[in-house]
């Protein structure tokens, strides 16, 4: 029961910080108007751009596919369609981080699922994803991303770097 509070409020934590993160930056592209209950219901409001430094910027994307897009040709069910998807493997990722996977392995399975989560959230609430990290060095120019996508990335590589050095 203890290991479970542990990475269920893990979990919560990751949710929090990316929902946080996400609600201020529609507050300051509304003015505080709420959104409506869908994400094509801010196409109306100005593609907000902030230049930060010279490989970091503030953007204001929807993704309505997949990660970078992908899947976004789908059509309209194509949001349902990964929400349902999404939600069977958060459900399997978190039955299995807490009867399967061993200790090191939870901390990355719980950045996962929270991402997850997150991402997941703004699909159920506006059909799409919010993003609006954008990164660039040099030619190479990362497709904009959120809190709850940099969580999936540092799991998935957190995991990565747990089964090469368990195989050695």
């Amino acid at each position: 029961m203890k290991t479970f509070l542990k990475y269920l409020f893990l979990v919560l934590g990751v949710v929090l910080f990316d929902q946080i993160t996400k609600s201020i930056l529609l507050y300051l592209i509304t003015g505080g108007v709420p959104v409506a209950g869908n994400a094509w219901s801010i196409v109306g409001y100005p593609y907000i751009m902030s230049h930060v430094t010279d490989w970091f910027n503030i953007v204001f994307t929807w993704n309505p596919g997949a990660s970078f897009s992908m899947l976004r040709t789908l059509g309209e069910g194509a949001p349902w369609i990964i929400v349902g998807a999404t939600a069977v493997i958060i459900i399997m990722l978190f039955w299995y981080m807490l009867r399967r996977a061993n200790t090191v392995e939870r901390l990355p399975l719980a950045f996962i699922i929270g991402g997850a989560l997150g991402n997941l959230i703004d699909r159920i609430r506006f059909g799409a994803v919010i993003d609006f990290l954008d990164l660039h060095v040099g030619g190479l120019h990362w497709p904009a991303f959120n809190v709850a996508d940099m969580f999936i990335v540092i799991g998935v590589a957190l995991y990565i770097i747990n089964v090469v050095f368990r195989r050695k």
